[in-house]
């Protein structure tokens, strides 16, 4: 493969964008603007930037959204497998590429899984037999034969994205764009599906574009990382070429190193890693071994105390208390199965679990703030966090449903783990997250969870004693 950098093009690139620039209407600024770059057949490249970078209006623009159905102007070329987006629409491209927005539930149009997975192939006139093959072989690459049955419906969010991934994925595209695909997954379905999609682009000759967040998820797969800042390539790199170009840039694209990358950072170490791997091979080289028994994370909430202890404590009327909570689907499953769970005023709980163990149908019953971080950087998020702390240092019992480990880290005193409709742990975040392999930060794995320290600035300060003993 040749090096990549700025303004690197193949002659055959399945998307190539030439000062490709695009203003929603009555917009005052571009989207996109003077857009130059290439995807060749089988790369997989992650988008990055800021909230409102442009990375999902790109996206749009390479699945023909842009500017056919939201409008606007467009200026210079977007081609995507030889098909120009200002002549051909959504219709026309869908020939080319599949493509998965960031809300999925928008995105599925038919009642039934089934018929939603198999209808791209009956647009395309396949015979009966085709589309069933089809259904039955995208159903198992990804993991949802047993939803083929399912109503909409009733389906959790991550469950709803992974049939709208089934669509896109049925006809075998040749480009495969997906906006932020991993946001409502939990940890172990997102890490098989950056394998999959790896798998994708390797042996079918897939290309894949990913604009996403969260970048530790998906840069140990990727090729290439296309950095966007007010809608202009910032830089187009290899992963590890793009963490030292983050570092050197600091400012706000800082905001953008994944967790890993920001401990190293913070504590002075390089190369920044990649992948957890990296991480503790990097500390293991340097013979840095943080020790356990150093400082835990400080409490942030005075009332915090130890499962024992709050349960021997007299504690004050719960903000949110269910009791007994049973919720079954009319002729399906049962999504919580006698829930027992209270919520102090002033606490700050996550609420965590794989998908289709019932956070959302909770959070429902609650009528609570819904799966929150979804289409948010790194700083907001932690911005975010802020705001919920103050909300509850006044009183406010806030409870956050997430499968995003470091946002939970940061905000929460309390994790509440759930599995199929019940609660199955329940403690400070330093014993939830501190220790596991799927439920905890990748700054926890990295350090094995040393110090019980989760998060960068936490690690940081472990590795900053190390290195000056």
């Amino acid at each position: 493969m040749p090096r990549r950098g700025w303004g690197w093009r193949v002659p055959d690139a399945v998307l190539g964008a030439d000062r490709f620039t695009y203003a929603y209407p009555g917009a005052d600024a571009p989207a996109l603007a003077d857009v130059t770059l290439s995807v060749a057949p089988g790369e997989l490249c992650v988008v990055c930037g800021a909230s409102g970078s442009g990375k999902s209006t790109l996206v749009r623009a390479a699945c023909g959204l842009v500017p056919h159905f939201h409008g606007g102007e467009a200026a210079g070329d977007l081609k995507v497998g030889g098909l120009s987006v200002r002549d051909h629409g959504p219709s026309d491209l869908a020939s080319v590429c599949g493509t998965l927005l960031q809300d999925p539930e928008t995105q599925v149009v038919m009642s039934g899984v089934r018929a939603e997975v198999a209808l791209p192939l009956e647009h395309r006139g396949e015979p009966a037999a085709a589309v069933a093959r089809g259904v039955e072989e995208v159903a198992l690459a990804l993991g949802i034969g047993h939803l083929l049955d399912r109503r909409a419906e009733t389906l959790s969010g991550g469950e709803l994205q992974r049939v709208a991934l089934a669509a896109a994925l049925v006809t075998r595209p040749r480009l495969l764009l997906l906006d932020e695909p991993t946001s409502q997954l939990d940890p172990v379905a997102a890490d098989e599906l950056v394998s999959l999609l790896r798998r994708l682009n390797e042996d079918w000759g897939t290309a894949v574009v990913i604009a996403e967040h969260r970048l530790e998820r998906c840069l140990p797969a990727a090729d290439r990382v296309i950095a966007l800042a007010g809608g202009r390539v910032a830089c187009d790199a290899a992963p590890d070429e793009f963490l030292a170009w983050v570092a050197r840039g600091g400012g706000t694209a800082e905001a953008l190193l994944p967790p890993l990358a920001r401990l190293f950072s913070l504590a002075g170490l390089t190369p920044l890693p990649l992948s957890v791997k990296e991480a503790r091979s990097a500390l293991a080289s340097a013979r840095i071994e943080p020790q356990a028994e150093a400082a835990a994370p400080p409490d942030r909430s005075p009332a915090r105390r130890s499962p024992l202890a709050r349960r021997r404590a007299r504690r004050p009327p719960a903000a949110l208390a269910f009791h007994g909570v049973w919720y079954e689907l009319r002729d399906g499953p049962a999504i919580l199965r006698g829930v027992e769970l209270a919520v102090a005023p002033g606490e700050r709980v996550a609420l965590m679990g794989r998908n289709g163990a019932g956070k959302s149908t909770l959070l429902r019953h609650a009528r609570g703030l819904l799966e929150p971080t979804r289409g948010m950087d790194p700083a907001r998020k932690r911005a975010l966090a802020r705001r919920l702390e103050q909300l509850a240092a006044a009183g406010t019992a806030v409870v956050v449903a997430t499968h995003d480990t470091a946002f939970a880290a940061d905000l929460a005193d309390r994790v509440v783990l759930m599995g199929e409709g019940v609660v199955i742990a329940d403690g400070h975040a330093a014993e939830v997250l501190g220790g596991g392999w799927h439920f905890a930060t990748d700054v926890a794995r990295a350090l094995g969870g040393a110090g019980g320290a989760l998060t960068p600035e936490h690690g940081a300060r472990l590795l900053e004693r190390e290195l000056v003993a």
